[in-house]
């Protein structure tokens, strides 16, 4: 009888050993055919299935030892069916390649899906960030194409954004934060941005508005995602300005990939067309890699990482500046002795694990290490002379300084030195069901900076030494002797050891809801910071900020396919070290967060005009600063005053018009209108440093109808001109009423013949055939050969007790050679 009972449980366990066993595994990622994944595809077999994550991936189980039929499907593409017969207990990786569909929506996808345009996310393709010309390419280079994002130097990687300044953008690469240098003080030093174009798969921004899972910062948020490598490719891209090289590739099991990427970057071609003479030698160079393992089909680990080393050598030689009027034409001739020598190199790594804790539930351990080593030494001394330029035409000294009115000289000292340490750890979550979605999120920050300020700059005026315009004196010189001891104009000198601790959190709640023919989304989160300030010889402070923040979007019934958006909420930027630090070099732990409220009315509307996709997005905005920290800007260094004696206020509207204009291709017209001031200890409104009233930007693809393959692209900035700006010692209100800059206008050309790509391949055997796209051209910017200026340089004349603002210029036209490859 034992015996029986024991046979019976043996074929049980056996039987119920083989049901469980009976079924399959298939996963992948979902792209279209520009290798961009897709969120949202339906895939599914019978009744059963599931649809795509937010970076395109899907996992489904299916019954194994029987033909099974997986769909595909997404609105605007052609369905996939593909059959599967799998042995139990198999792991298949199935990549499927989404098809448009023509009759549907034409040859160009606009893709952003319906969650990106609920939350006011623009999304840009990759592609097109690679395929654009620039003096410095990338995704910075696009972003400077839409409303309400700005920046007046091509060799800069930064931008303002709706009156903000450079260190009020958040950056993401793979939901992990990054900075940017502190030192850097001029756009020509910056080299490479961080963003590896090569390697990006999504690129979504929003200039305002954005959710509580995003960071404490007052401005924008880029949201940048590197792809996971469905196969083996490579890619090659050379210019007379650098190069890049990147590869990937997958395991056949599909548990493992790798993405690297290697860039190398050479100013000379831009530098050495500018006004000033240099013998200039940069050296920008960083390497990337994203690597990815899939332990079980609910863990997997990511590693991102990044070294980054940068030289910049720069010894000027000669610079000849013309500027005033027709009338009274001023040249500003210098003669320099000295140089400048650079160094950044930051080295920065990354670990994000993914656990999926069941269908609704995602959960993820986030940690990452930012160490950046950075020098800025220079010893110039600059000779200098104001005089009236030869303006005959025609003559041979044209251009020329023939009168001298007022000579001087110049001498800049630094040995600027700053080693930082960044550690965050952190935890994100996400439970999603049906249509409610919780997210969550905790993180950790410990900030180490170790800081040596050191510069003096003296000035020479006919002979006489001019000292700094502060404390209780009158300074007659060269009119009345003055006995006091010679001090430089500015001397900067301090040491700072400091330490900063943060603890922040978040948690947000969104809801899809039907109302009739209308959907509704709404979403409301807050997010809390909690910093300490300490370090040597500083008192330790502790301070808390709370940021609410709300959305709410309405798509209204009919055939109309358009969203009306609601955003805002107080938004708070805890003061990085950098805000921390006052003119003369000194820590201020007691330093408030900058807040501000945001509200931000927006209208998305997507139709069809010459029946073909296009796509109007308008934002209306009004944002209300407190506890503003004032600050000067030159080139893209940010001084600040490290108090919190101001108030400010930026309004303005942001328009895009995106589309098919010509068939097949993707072109957009911006428009942006701003004004932002502040209030500095209640002496009334001025202009802030980012005060850029009007933009218009048009970027432009076209082809030759006859050639196809012969492409051309546009991307044309139109800006008025920013304040003058005041010298980083000086009271703004002094300088008020200067002239602002000149205009900003620049367009840059690439003109490109696609000798091969995916579409017309060569057969095997002929020497293109290993290309799936090679593709060769030139590229000229500043076609135009427009003179804008970044900012002025203030130059005393001791004879008429003058002081000029003379504009700094960007670079003139310049001619550039381009060949991409991928293989």
């Amino acid at each position: 009888m034992k015996n029986n009972y024991l046979l019976l449980l043996i074929i049980f366990l056996v039987t119920t050993t083989t049901s469980l066993a009976q079924t399959a595994t298939i996963r992948g990622i979902v792209v279209d055919d520009r290798n961009t994944p897709v969120p949202g595809v339906s895939v599914s077999y019978g009744t059963d299935g599931t649809t795509t994550n937010d970076n395109g991936f899907y996992i489904l189980e299916i019954p194994s030892g029987e033909k099974v039929t997986i769909n595909f499907t997404y609105v605007g593409f052609k369905k996939i069916s593909q059959p599967f017969n799998l042995s139990p207990n198999a792991e298949v990786e199935f990549n499927p390649v989404l098809k448009a569909d023509v009759e549907q929506l034409g040859t160009v996808i606009i893709t952003a899906t319906t969650q990106q345009r609920v939350e006011g996310v623009v999304t840009i393709s990759p592609e097109v960030i690679r395929k654009t010309p620039g003096a410095n390419a990338g995704v910075e280079n696009l972003l400077k194409s839409l409303p309400g994002v700005s920046n007046n130097n091509e060799l800069s990687t930064q931008y303002s954004v709706r009156g903000g300044n450079f260190d009020e953008n958040l950056v993401y690469v793979n939901e992990i934060e990054v900075y940017r240098p502190f030192l850097v003080r001029s756009g020509q030093q910056e080299g490479l941005s961080f963003v590896n174009s090569d390697l990006v798969q999504n690129v979504a921004f929003s200039a305002g508005g954005f959710q509580a899972k995003y960071g404490d910062k007052l401005s924008s948020v880029l949201d940048i995602s590197y792809r996971r490598p469905t196969g083996f490719a490579a890619s090659v891209d050379a210019s007379l300005l650098g190069g890049s090289i990147s590869g990937e590739g997958i395991t056949k099991d599909g548990r493992f990939t790798a993405l690297a990427g290697v860039r190398y970057r050479d100013n000379s071609l831009l530098v050495d067309a500018k006004q000033t003479e240099t013998n200039f030698r940069p050296r920008f160079f960083d390497a990337q890699t994203f690597l990815t393992y899939k332990f079980s089909n609910k863990f997997q680990l990511d590693f991102l990482g990044n070294i980054a080393v940068n030289k910049y050598d720069y010894e000027p030689l000669t610079r000849q500046t013309n500027f005033g009027t027709l009338a009274d034409p001023i040249a500003l001739v210098v003669f320099y002795e000295g140089q400048e020598k650079d160094k950044y190199e930051t080295y920065f790594g990354a670990l994000k694990g993914t656990y999926e804790l069941n269908e609704h539930t995602t959960l993820k351990l986030l940690g990452s290490a930012y160490h950046t080593q950075e020098q800025e030494y220079f010893d110039i001394f600059a000779n200098y002379r104001l005089g009236r330029p030869n303006t005959n035409i025609g003559d041979e000294n044209l251009g020329e300084v023939e009168f001298t009115q007022g000579i001087g000289s110049q001498l800049t000292h630094a040995r600027n030195d700053l080693d930082a340490l960044f550690i965050n750890l952190e935890h994100k979550g996400t439970y999603l069901k049906n249509d409610d979605q919780i997210d969550w999120g905790i993180k950790y920050t410990r900030e180490d900076i170790r800081d040596r300020l050191e510069e003096y700059e003296v000035i020479d005026s006919a002979g006489f030494s001019i000292r700094p315009p502060i404390g209780d004196f009158v300074n007659q010189q060269p009119y009345e002797a003055f006995d006091a001891p010679l001090e430089p104009f500015t001397n900067i000198r301090a040491r700072n050891d400091v330490q900063i601790d943060r603890i922040s959190a978040y948690g947000q709640y969104s809801k899809r809801i039907d109302w009739g023919e209308r959907e509704v989304w709404i979403n409301a989160g807050v997010r809390a910071q909690q910093w300490t300030v300490s370090g040597e010889g500083i008192e330790s402070n502790t301070q808390t900020i709370v940021s609410p923040r709300a959305q709410i979007s309405l798509k209204p019934g009919g055939n109309e396919d358009m969203i009306f958006r609601l955003s805002g909420g107080l938004y708070a930027q805890p003061p990085l070290y950098r805000e921390l630090r006052d003119s003369l070099g000194q820590v201020r732990p007691e330093v408030k967060a900058q807040k501000s409220y945001h509200i931000v009315a927006g209208h998305d509307w997507s139709f069809n005009m010459w029946e073909r996709p296009f796509k109007l997005v308008t934002e209306a905005y009004y944002k209300g600063l407190t506890d503003v920290n004032p600050y000067t800007l030159e080139n893209v260094r940010i001084r600040y005053r490290a108090t919190n004696n101001a108030t400010a206020q930026s309004y303005g509207l942001d328009t895009r018009l995106n589309g098919e204009f010509v068939p097949g291709t993707e072109s957009w017209i911006s428009l942006g209108v701003l004004r932002t001031e502040e209030n500095i200890d209640n002496q009334g409104y001025i202009p802030r440093p980012t005060d850029q009233r009007l933009k218009v930007a048009f970027l432009f693809q076209d082809y030759a109808p006859s050639i196809p393959n012969l492409k051309l692209y546009i991307n044309m900035v139109y800006q008025t001109g920013l304040p003058g700006g005041s010298p980083s010692y000086a009271d703004p209100y002094q300088f008020a009423e200067l002239p602002r800059l000149r205009d900003y206008f620049r367009s840059d050309i690439g003109i490109n013949y696609v000798i091969t790509d995916a579409t017309k391949p060569y057969p095997k055997g002929h020497w293109l055939h290993v290309f799936k796209d090679l593709t060769a051209g030139f590229e000229i910017y500043n076609i135009f050969d427009r003179q804008n200026s970044i900012t002025n340089t203030f130059v005393r004349d001791a004879s008429t007790r003058q002081q000029f603002a003379i504009p700094n210029f960007l670079s003139p036209r310049v001619f550039n050679v381009r060949m991409s490859a991928k293989f």
